[in-house]
């Protein structure tokens, strides 16, 4: 008991300081850092934007591994796939409303067909797609076939979320970190930019280990109940 306990407490604080990294992370890039020198303050908002998506496409990745591991026959995965997929609907959600926030004073207005806004809000349809079939369809293999496949799609989408903007036409710019010639930002904004992503990221798995904790909680409290209930139609 006191050794859970530990590990409570332990994670608990983990998740404080990730989170209170973050929001340092985020109130120096919003009113400390250097100013861009084309956008103004509004690029501030990608301090938020962009680790945002990062996490969201890490969310993708991982959700993949969980649900290579379901095909495979580990059915417990499905846990932690529900888990990511929440975290990763969630940072998709915050990517396509601070985009917004930056494409209204940037483009003139809050949403455009763009490829890559585009694209991105099929990954959060996606994403809502697996938690409603993992809602609807009964505990079994077949939920775990179906959610796994549908898992790995979801990550199928990230290469084309990136590739977007070189792909068609698009009103959003290029790449302007993992690019050939090297990023084009300035250094102080690429760090800090690096450092939110890395919080970001971190913070995202503190949530996955979180969220995956309470519905193996909330499983085996289902299983205790319905044995309980067996057990009363037994003997009644």
């Amino acid at each position: 008991m006191g050794q859970k306990s530990q590990v409570s407490s332990r994670g608990l604080m983990a998740g404080i300081s990730s989170m209170l990294i973050c929001l340092g992370l985020w109130a120096y890039g919003l009113f400390f850092a250097i100013t861009e020198a084309h956008q103004g303050d509004v690029y501030r908002i990608i301090y938020l934007h962009v680790p945002s998506a990062f996490t969201c496409f890490f969310c993708a990745l991982v959700l993949f591994i969980f649900s290579i591991k379901g095909l495979r026959g580990k059915s417990s995965s499905l846990l932690y796939g529900k888990a990511t997929a929440e975290v990763g609907l969630l940072f998709t959600i915050i990517t396509l409303a601070t985009g917004s926030i930056w494409g209204k004073p940037t483009w003139g207005v809050w949403w455009t067909w763009d490829a890559r806004l585009t694209t991105t809000f099929i990954l959060s349809l996606l994403y809502c797609g697996y938690l409603l079939l993992w809602s609807a369809m009964q505990p079994g293999s077949g939920r775990v076939k179906v959610c796994s496949i549908l898992g790995i799609l979801i990550f199928a989408d990230v290469p084309i979320i990136y590739k977007s903007v070189t792909w068609w036409r698009t009103l959003h710019q290029p790449p302007s970190i993992l690019r050939e010639n090297g990023p084009t930002m300035a250094p102080e904004i690429l760090y800090l930019l690096l450092s939110c992503s890395f919080a970001v990221i971190c913070l995202s798995v503190w949530m996955v280990w979180i969220r995956s904790q309470n519905l193996k909680l909330e499983e085996n409290l289902n299983k205790a109940s319905y044995q309980q209930l067996e057990e009363q139609e037994a003997n009644s």
